[in-house]
């Protein structure tokens, strides 16, 4: 936060007024503040970053919150909710987690913490068969190498390209016992819908 809005901030939340931009007037508003930082701003004071009287300002009530790589048993419970979710929302049979898919979710760091999290599990909604859920998490090493992820595609050019990948497998079949829709666990309309959706002609 720069300095000139560190100050302004510091006098809204001392005299609980303020003037709109452009404005005139004085306002006065009775309210309450939450903030919230992944910086450490005890650190920043000490190096001159951030002021002190603001800080003691702000932190009348802290709630400290440990970094997901620190929750192991809250990262196993969100990716199952998230599961949920992203089943309904992709219309897609998903199989539960094995034990093998627990632990490499808990031993992943999750340096993006909870937004890094949902994005693996919407991908891995999409991009798993209904026999086997695949997360595809980074390695430590670098960032992911999956052909799939090359050039950082969107979420519809991933569900694009795993439609086209499932229909192959089908030899070209929606419907129908091994078709598409089998496969991905969903409706043939459901399959037809988001094959429009898509772009993908058949």
């Amino acid at each position: 936060m720069p300095p000139g809005v560190q100050v302004k901030l510091l006098r809204v939340i001392q005299e609980k007024s303020f003037s709109r931009v452009g404005g005139t007037r004085t306002l006065i508003s009775d309210f309450r503040l939450v903030a919230a930082t992944n910086r450490d701003l005890a650190r920043d004071v000490a190096s001159g970053r951030f002021r002190q009287d603001l800080y003691f300002r702000l932190n009348v009530v802290p709630l400290l919150m440990p970094p997901l790589r620190d929750r192991g048993e809250d990262v196993v419970e969100l990716a199952q909710e998230f599961l949920r979710r992203y089943a309904k929302k992709y219309h897609r049979a998903l199989p539960a987690m094995t034990g093998e898919d627990v632990k490499a979710l808990m031993a992943y760091s999750w340096p993006g913490n909870v937004r890094e999290l949902k994005n693996v599990i919407e991908r891995c909604a999409i991009l798993s068969s209904k026999d086997r859920l695949q997360f595809h998490l980074p390695s430590s090493a670098g960032p992911i190498s999956d052909p799939a992820f090359a050039g950082t595609p969107s979420m519809d050019e991933l569900q694009r390209r795993y439609i086209l990948h499932v229909l192959d497998l089908a030899h070209g079949r929606i419907g129908g016992p091994g078709g598409a829709a089998e496969i991905l666990g969903m409706k043939r309309t459901t399959l037809q819908a988001r094959m429009r959706k898509l772009g993908i002609g058949k």
